[in-house]
């Protein structure tokens, strides 16, 4: 200590005065972590190791009889099957029962499937049922003191919160990534039938599939199951999906308890309610299921709906559209009774329908091309407008108009001869046009641009 400062705190002191007081060293504050969270849920996230046998491509020379019989097979051509081997991730979801959430497509044609722990204890398993539609499968394998990780909700999800990826890429052992909730409701890709994808920046690279998506309240949200590349190296750019745990959870649910999954299913065919389309009809809702088609004798058919109603919610949730009503109905057992919300002739109505079993010529919703008249021959009847020949290679066609069909209205007009329909899309200045169009004993509705 200084002579000064000694001074000055002992006169301070003679005088009965406080001694000053030193400034102290700031307070530094913790760096912020995901630590805890890892810790909490790491454990419950698991590699999964396959093998199995496929069917390998068949050498085209193989396809000539009389190369075949050269080579003295009797001219008959031997199955051709190969071995492979994969990794994976996955998600144990019940540790008293030994539940691990994955995808099909890690587990797909495995003759053997083995769970390796976080302790490195490895473990076969058990091929509980899976469902290459949602691309969801379950094992089981029996062990004592499992973790699982807490099963959250995915609905309550916005874009911008923080998630962390967690799987076993390229197999070198378990990883997490940090990223953000990109995009919601991602569909159309191809990846799977029924899409309802989380996006994320998280990097989910191979390996990962199966894998969990955790949130900031270290909850399942999702499971991890698909990229999007880019370039000849294949590797990541960015752009995630996984599958929301509200999906993941009713199909494992049903895998659980019945080894399958079976579907409901309405009946009809359906599109997007786009705000042009909407503008069109005059309806003042911009989200929704456009109804195209009703197939005769189904439940809707039965429930009243009709083509060109819009349905507007499903057990009083809101839809987004064609794909959202498709993914749930597409998830509850037939027998089911659900609750739609629907718009006919501008207004409101609500209808029980009761789900029948979906077959495998269940209709989708399509988000093709725009439909025009291009490519389309048109004569008049008394019924209204025949096409009369259509060009296989035209967007129309590929809408689904056909040869045959009978259009009866445009715009919720009466129509009987190709000038009024004319003059009705001279009107619409290049706005959707709604087509009222019976084809045998059905009525249809299309929606041309």
């Amino acid at each position: 200590m200084s002579p000064k400062l000694f001074a000055a705190l002992s006169l301070g002191a003679a005088l009965g005065l406080a001694s000053p007081v030193l400034p102290a060293a700031a307070a530094v504050p913790a760096p912020p972590t995901l630590a805890p969270i890892l810790s909490a849920v790491s454990p419950g996230v698991v590699n999964i190791a396959v093998e199995g046998t496929v069917a390998s491509r068949p050498n085209p020379l193989m396809q000539d009889p009389f190369f075949r019989q050269f080579f003295g097979n009797g001219g008959q051509e031997q199955p051709q099957t190969q071995k492979f081997q994969a990794v994976g991730s996955g998600v144990i979801i019940d540790a008293g029962n030994g539940y691990v959430l994955t995808n099909n497509h890690v587990v797909e044609h495995a003759d053997k499937i083995v769970v390796r722990l976080k302790d490195r204890r490895e473990l076969r398993a058990k091929l509980v049922g899976t469902d290459p539609q949602t691309d969801i499968a379950v094992l089981k394998i029996a062990a004592e003191h499992l973790t699982a990780v807490p099963v959250g909700q995915s609905g309550p999800l916005q874009v911008g919160d923080y998630v962390v990826a967690l799987g076993d890429p390229f197999g070198v052992g378990q990883t997490a990534t940090f990223g953000i909730v990109s995009a919601l409701g991602r569909t159309g890709l191809g990846i799977e039938g029924y899409e309802n994808f989380i996006q994320t920046d998280a990097s989910i690279n191979p390996g990962n599939s199966g894998g969990a998506l955790i949130g900031m309240d270290g909850k399942l949200i999702g499971i991890n199951t698909a990229i999007l590349t880019g370039g000849q190296g294949g590797g990541n750019v960015g752009i995630g999906f996984a599958i929301p745990v509200d999906m993941a959870k009713q199909v494992a649910d049903q895998l659980i308890a019945h080894g399958k999954i079976e579907r409901g299913q309405l009946g009809v065919q359906i599109t997007d309610l786009s705000p042009d389309t909407a503008k069109v009809m005059g309806l003042s809702v911009d989200n929704g299921a456009l109804v195209s088609r009703v197939v005769r004798g189904s439940p809707a058919d039965q429930a009243g709906i009709k083509a060109g109603d819009v349905v507007t919610q499903l057990n009083d949730q809101a839809l987004e559209g064609g794909a959202d009503l498709r993914n749930r109905i597409g998830l509850i057992a037939p027998g089911s009774t659900v609750k739609l919300s629907v718009i006919h002739k501008k207004e409101q109505k609500t209808v029980s329908v009761t789900l029948e079993k979906a077959s495998a010529e269940t209709a989708s919703a399509s988000a093709g091309d725009q439909p025009v008249l291009e490519g389309v021959q048109l004569s008049s009847g008394k019924d209204g407008i025949s096409v009369s020949a259509i060009e296989r290679n035209s967007r129309a066609y590929r809408q689904g108009l056909r040869r045959g069909d009978v259009i009866v209205g445009a715009d919720q007009q009466a129509v009987h001869s190709a000038d009024q329909l004319s003059a009705i899309l001279d009107q619409s200045e290049g706005e959707p046009l709604v087509l009222d169009i019976k084809r045998g004993d059905d009525q249809i509705v299309l929606v041309l641009q």
